[in-house]
C-alpha cells in the first residue's frame, strides 16, 4: 500500500498524526485535480463564455470531481480509526468539520445578507435555508440565484453528517457484502429515481419554447439535491476503503498509475462528449456514474508517486487548490463586480478579460483566506491538536 498516498489524503484535513505515520510528502496530483475542480467551477459561472469550446456539461463537472475528492479524503479520515482499532470520536469529526467550514461560509453569508450591492438583481433564498443548509432541497435558480452556488456545500454538509453514522454501524459487523450491496443499490437506486423525476417532472417541459424552463426544472429536481448527487461521494468512499481495508487490491489496481490516468482521461472525455445534451434523459439517468467513474480512474492516478499527474508539478496548481473553497464561496461576488463596475471601463472580451475575472477572483479568495479561514483553521489546530493549520481539502469547490 502507497503509505505517502494515505497520508496525503489524511493529513490534508484530518487527524493523520493519530491515524498515519507523520510525513511531509505531498502528492501534487491531488492539487491539480483540486483546482482543476475549481476552476471548472468558476469557468461555468462565467457561462463558458471565454472557452466557449467546453461543453456545458464539462464545467458543470467541477462540483462532481469535487464530490469524488471529497468522498476519498473524508473517507479516509472515517474508515482510518477502525482500520487501527481505535476508537472513532464524533464530537471531534463534527467540530473538526465545523472548524473548517462554517467560520468563511458564514462571513460569505453576512456579507450578501447585509451588503446587497454585492448581489446585483439576484435575489436570495431565506436565511433559514441557509443555516440549515437545506438551500439544495426545492432550489428555484430562475427566482432566487444569488449565493445559489452552495448547494453544492450542502451536498458536502449532509454528507459529513450522514457517513460516520453510516460507517459505523457497518463497522459493528463488518462484512464485504453489505458493503457491495449497498454501494450497488445507492448507484442503481440513484438510477432509478433520477429517470422517474426527469419523466414526471423535466419531459413534460421538452417541447420547443420552454428549453429554459426545462432546464429550471433539471436543476431543481434532478441536478442539485442531495439524494441524487451520491454517486461521486460514493465512489470516493470506496476508493479510500479499498485503499485502507484491501492493500493488496490497492497494490494491484494501482500497479501502472499511468495506464489508469489515460483511461480515467478517455472515459471522461467520452461522458463529456456522449452525454452532449445536459438536461436529456440519459444524462440525468447515468451520466452521473459514468463521469465519475472517470474521474476516480484520475484520483487513482494521483494518489501514486509514478503518475504523472504527481511526477511533474503543475506550477501554480498548490496555490490555487488552497485557495479553492474561498475561491468557491467568493466567487460569484467577483464575476458580478467585474462585470457590472470594471465592465464599464474596461474590455472585457478576449484574453484580457479572462485575466482580468480569473486574478480578481483569486485575489479576494486569498484575501479570504488569510483573514478568515487561516486563522479558524490555526484556531482549530490549537483546540483540537495537530496537523489540521494546513487543511485544504475537504470541501474546497
Amino acid at each position: 500500500m502507497n503509505s505517502s498516498a494515505i497520508a496525503n489524503a489524511t493529513a490534508a484535513d484530518g487527524n493523520a498524526e493519530k491515524y498515519a505515520r507523520p510525513t511531509t510528502d505531498r502528492l501534487p496530483g491531488l492539487d491539480v485535480l483540486r483546482a482543476l475542480a475549481i476552476l471548472l467551477v468558476i469557468e461555468a459561472h462565467l457561462r463558458s463564455w471565454a472557452f466557449p469550446w467546453i461543453r456545458p456539461l464539462a464545467t458543470w463537472s467541477g462540483v462532481d470531481l469535487f464530490f469524488l475528492l471529497s468522498g476519498y479524503l473524508i473517507g479516509s479520515q472515517v474508515l482510518r480509526p477502525y482500520a487501527n482499532r481505535a476508537q472513532h470520536s464524533f464530537l471531534d469529526f463534527y467540530l473538526r468539520r465545523a472548524f473548517r467550514i462554517l467560520p468563511a461560509y458564514f462571513f460569505v453569508l453576512g456579507l450578501y445578507f447585509t451588503i446587497p450591492i454585492l448581489r446585483g438583481a439576484e435575489r436570495l433564498s431565506p436565511l433559514w435555508k441557509y443555516l440549515t443548509f437545506t438551500l439544495n432541497l426545492g432550489l428555484d435558480a430562475q427566482k432566487t440565484n444569488a449565493f445559489a452556488d452552495v448547494w453544492s456545500l450542502c451536498v458536502e454538509e449532509h454528507f459529513y453528517l450522514c457517513l460516520p453514522i453510516v460507517v459505523y454501524y457497518l463497522m459493528r459487523r463488518p462484512n464485504l457484502r453489505k458493503v457491495v450491496i449497498l454501494a450497488v443499490g445507492t448507484v442503481v437506486l440513484g438510477i432509478a429515481l433520477r429517470s422517474l423525476l426527469w419523466i414526471r417532472y423535466v419531459r413534460p417541459l421538452n417541447v420547443p419554447g420552454l428549453r429554459p424552463r426545462m432546464v429550471f426544472e433539471f436543476l431543481k429536481v434532478i441536478y442539485v439535491p442531495t439524494y441524487n448527487r451520491l454517486d461521486g461521494l460514493l465512489i470516493g468512499v470506496l476508493l479510500a476503503a479499498t485503499q485502507i481495508f484491501r492493500p493488496v487490491w490497492w497494490s494491484k489496481i494501482t500497479h501502472n498509475p499511468n495506464l489508469l490516468l489515460a483511461g480515467g482521461a478517455l472515459l471522461t472525455v467520452f461522458s463529456l462528449w456522449f452525454f452532449w445534451d445536459t438536461v436529456s434523459f440519459a444524462t440525468s439517468a447515468v451520466a452521473f456514474p459514468f463521469l465519475v467513474t472517470g474521474y476516480g480512474l484520475l484520483v487513482l492516478s494521483s494518489l501514486s508517486n509514478e503518475s504523472l499527474l504527481s511526477k511533474y508539478r503543475v506550477a501554480g496548481a498548490a496555490t490555487v487548490a488552497k485557495l479553492a473553497y474561498s475561491a468557491y464561496l467568493t466567487h460569484q461576488i467577483v464575476i458580478l463586480f467585474v462585470r457590472d463596475r470594471l465592465g464599464q471601463i474596461l474590455p472585457l472580451t478576449g484574453f484580457l478579460g479572462i485575466v482580468l475575472y480569473y486574478v480578481s477572483i483569486f485575489v479576494v479568495a486569498s484575501a479570504l483566506y488569510v483573514v478568515v479561514e487561516r486563522p479558524f483553521l490555526l484556531l482549530r489546530c490549537r483546540i483540537l491538536g495537530r496537523n489540521s493549520a494546513g487543511s485544504t481539502s475537504g470541501n474546497t469547490h
